[in-house]
């Protein structure tokens, strides 16, 4: 039984660093399951898909992703009665100073930095970081594969994830120009919403005034929140040429496959720590 791995603790606890999509999915499986989940997030998050991710609390107090409903938090006393609740916490907390406090069972770093910004194979009995950036057995203690493919979603106890390809996966031949990206530096203003069907060259919105265009035809998948600040370049939503409004606010496949890996990654070195004398 999931208790008697962890030590007959009762719904341990996880910090997620992070909330975004990938992030998002991995503390919706670890919830189902019975851990508890806290995330720790900046107090406006660069979410994109905004609507399955549970970042997106810090925005709007809560969000309810696929029947799960995560709670913005002020600190860990709230923390704890959000999540007897059965409720996800999210705070904020980018810098991960609670963690020490806190005392997770484990933590995952689901920041998606591509690098590693500051976790410790210490932080927790079990860490485990997603994509690259970390190497299973020095700074954590495993790795997910966040690269679609045949790998996504492995886990590595010893060595790292593959290398950042840079490149956006392809749907339906697209791959670039399904990407909405920032023309300047500025205040980000929406035009559309999530969910909204779009034709190629629609404004869906504008950064210091100049136009953000669909390079495509589709369905707004994900958009950054209207008053973001964003620098040129950055990535503020993306279209979807299926043009099927459901993906729009359900977790992706790619985030079910990594967070079946962080489950895996958890339970099986769970299963090899020292148990605690009785």
């Amino acid at each position: 039984m999931l208790e008697s791995l962890l030590n007959g603790v009762n719904h341990p606890l996880v910090v997620v660093k992070g909330g975004g999509d990938l992030a998002s999915g991995v503390a919706h499986r670890l919830h189902q399951v019975g851990f508890s989940v806290l995330i720790l997030e900046l107090a406006r998050p660069l979410t994109v898909r905004r609507t399955v991710a549970f970042a997106s609390a810090m925005l709007e107090g809560q969000i309810v992703v696929e029947g799960v409903c995560a709670r913005r938090v002020l600190d860990l006393g709230s923390a704890s009665q959000c999540m007897s609740r059965g409720e996800i916490a999210v705070m904020d907390d980018a810098r991960a100073g609670v963690v020490a406090e806190a005392r997770p069972a484990a933590l995952v770093d689901a920041i998606m930095a591509k690098a590693n910004i500051g976790t410790r194979i210490t932080d927790a009995p079990i860490v485990v970081g997603l994509g690259p950036g970390f190497t299973a057995g020095d700074d954590v203690h495993a790795v997910v594969e966040t690269n679609r493919g045949h790998h996504l979603g492995r886990v590595y106890y010893q060595g790292g994830a593959e290398a950042d390809t840079d490149e956006p996966s392809s749907v339906q031949g697209y791959t670039h120009e399904r990407v909405l990206r920032a023309p300047a530096e500025g205040e980000f203003h929406s035009a559309c919403e999530i969910g909204q069907m779009v034709a190629t060259g629609t404004v869906v919105g504008r950064v210091d005034g100049q136009p953000v265009l669909a390079a495509i035809g589709g369905v707004v998948r994900g958009l950054i929140a209207s008053g973001t600040i964003v620098r040129a370049g950055w990535k503020i939503g993306d279209i979807d040429p299926r043009c099927d409004v459901e993906h729009c606010f359900t977790i992706s496949d790619k985030s079910r496959a990594v967070a079946g890996g962080v489950l895996e990654a958890i339970l099986h070195c769970a299963q090899r720590r020292p148990k605690a004398p009785a």
